[in-house]
């Protein structure tokens, strides 16, 4: 039984961070975060070390990487990465006319993504659901009829992997729909065969008075009882006490990775037992899920004991520490994405960079050397970028120059490419593709009428071809970083600067070292590389923008300008 406990704080495990935006204001179900997972593609990773891209065990000690950007350590914490690429499965492409996005869509713009140079795409959920978002399933074990076929996702899987592209879908664990047939058995009355699938305050005598998680009404009432649903009244919690329960959902699990998904994205991770405001942080709840998703691994094992597993911890990076051990492979860096989004709109870089190698050290530990990061600047639930820099096509640059340098496996969010736009409302945020200048386009959706993207101010078809368009700046960032060994694997440490409007770090290897700095203004600046650091650099690598120089240990940035050194 769930069990409302007192709050105590992760925290002091790491004295890193604030807590991150939203993490105790959640929206409602529809509209919050879906955990996103990432599964990397080995065949790109370092040849050192390719395991730790798709989930599996390095077998090597990790250390954080620290101090000057001196001799190379081959001791240094590296983390093999690849792109992934977020598609809103409704919105993203139409190939039957219908103007719902479709998995055939999809699996017919792989060459795009491949030109794009993702090589893994999650896809939100495409179980049968009533609602648009999908996130509350009425049947596990089956593809949205409005999606495809079975057999059309099997086409889209065999597409990607014949690309080297891995393929991950949302698993949404925590809750179902209310149209779900186990639910409306459970509701059926106390006798019925699932009742105990879900959770009843009466049948368990607890107070229907609790606040839900987000601070809203918990428990909603269903013929003469109360069940507990903390996003929504859609979305009834289910019941991980029960062992049957949980061996339904590793077996849900086994079943998709049988068909050939290489991992999952991890719904609302940390609410399977944190169903209350009262249990934020508490560490016996907190250790509750950690057990529930070890065991889950666990079950998963003898299907594909490589499956990758990214969780949505919508929490700080101390609470997300323990998520790591033995469970999953990575969890989504709020703390990195409210670091670009801030700093791309207050022109200042704050502490993050040095905060990183921390949070690094302590992932590590959790993990036996065994994470890797999953950066991120936007999701489906967050004003999309374009939006929040007021249309300045320069910060929108800037914020993918930020994310595709940093560790890990940075997530993409379909059409940040192309710099849609959309703020407010989650359908704003999740508005159709534009593939072309003009409307009604092949393969444009239009479940949803453009409103943020009204204008068609972006479009595939208009910036593909333009070298100077912010999908060719994501491309060039993106080929950079698969050429690039310390861009793609390397750690991070921090660098000093002299002005908080300048992002500077070092991206290191076991063989190799590069100078990163970000201008975070309009201005002309000038980095000076620490002294201790400078000999270790000779050449400027990569530059966006004119004007880029280094001379004398002193790096010339262009406004909203990114320059490499090595």
């Amino acid at each position: 039984m769930k069990r409302i406990r007192a709050l105590r704080a992760l925290a002091a495990t790491l004295a890193v961070g604030a807590a991150l935006a939203g993490c105790t204001n959640k929206e409602p179900a529809e509209n919050r975060p879906v955990p996103s997972s990432s599964a990397a593609n080995a065949g790109t990773a370092a040849p050192s070390d390719t395991s730790r891209a798709s989930g599996e065990a390095s077998g090597r000690e990790s250390t954080a990487a620290a101090g000057s950007a001196g001799a190379v350590d081959a001791a240094v914490d590296e983390q093999p990465s690849i792109v992934y690429y977020e598609i809103f499965v409704r919105s993203f492409a139409d190939s039957d006319g219908d103007g719902i996005g479709d998995l055939n869509g999809i699996a017919g713009k792989l060459d795009y993504l491949q030109k794009l140079g993702v090589e893994g795409i999650w896809l939100t959920p495409i179980n049968p659901s009533p609602s648009y978002h999908g996130y509350d399933v009425t049947d596990y074990y089956g593809v949205n009829p409005e999606f495809g076929t079975m057999d059309d996702f099997k086409k889209l899987l065999a597409e990607a992997h014949g690309r080297g592209m891995k393929v991950i879908m949302d698993l949404v664990v925590n809750h179902t729909s209310s149209q779900h047939p186990w639910f409306v058995d459970s509701a059926s009355g106390k006798d019925a065969k699932r009742r105990d699938w879900y959770l009843w305050a009466e049948d368990q005598g607890l107070s229907t008075a609790a606040a839900s998680a987000q601070g809203g009404v918990a428990w909603h009432e269903k013929n003469g009882g109360h069940y507990e649903a903390t996003f929504w009244d859609g979305m009834p919690d289910l019941n991980f006490d029960n062992p049957e329960v949980r061996e339904e959902m590793k077996k849900i699990g086994r079943f998709w990775l049988g068909q050939g998904v290489d991992g999952f994205r991890l719904d609302a991770a940390k609410h399977v037992y944190e169903d209350f405001k009262s249990q934020a942080g508490d560490k016996e709840v907190a250790k509750k899920n950690q057990l529930w998703w070890q065991e889950f691994r666990q079950g998963l094992n003898e299907a594909n004991p490589n499956a990758y597993l990214v969780g949505e911890v919508w929490s700080s990076s101390a609470a997300v520490a323990p998520y790591l051990n033995g469970a999953f492979d990575s969890s989504f860096n709020f703390d990195v994405s409210d670091w670009i989004r801030g700093a791309v709109v207050s022109g200042r870089a704050s502490s993050m960079t040095a905060m990183l190698p921390r949070y690094y050290a302590l992932f590590a530990k959790e993990s036996g050397g065994r994470f890797v990061d999953a950066p991120f600047a936007n999701n489906h639930d967050r004003d999309r970028l374009m939006s929040l820099v007021q249309g300045d096509a320069n910060k929108a640059k800037l914020a993918a120059s930020l994310l595709l340098t940093l560790p890990g496996n940075p997530f993409l969010y379909y059409g940040e490419e192309i710099g849609l736009r959309g703020s407010g409302a989650d359908e704003r945020k999740r508005e159709p593709m534009l593939w072309t200048a003009a409307a009604g386009g092949e393969g444009e959706t239009s479940w949803e009428p453009l409103v943020a993207n009204r204008g068609r101010e972006a479009s595939v078809e208009e910036q593909i071809d333009d070298p100077n368009s912010l999908f060719n700046h994501y491309r060039k960032f993106i080929e950079l970083r698969k050429k690039e060994p310390a861009l793609r694997d390397g750690a991070l440490e921090s660098m000093p600067t002299a002005s908080q409007a300048i992002a500077a770090y070092v991206r290191t290897t076991g063989k190799e070292k590069l100078y990163v700095a970000h201008n975070l203004t309009g201005e002309a600046l000038t980095a000076k590389v620490d002294e201790r650091s400078a000999a270790a650099f000779s050449e400027i690598l990569f530059a966006t923008g004119e004007g880029a120089s280094y001379e004398d240990g002193n790096v010339a940035i262009p406004p909203y300008g990114t320059v490499i050194l090595r």
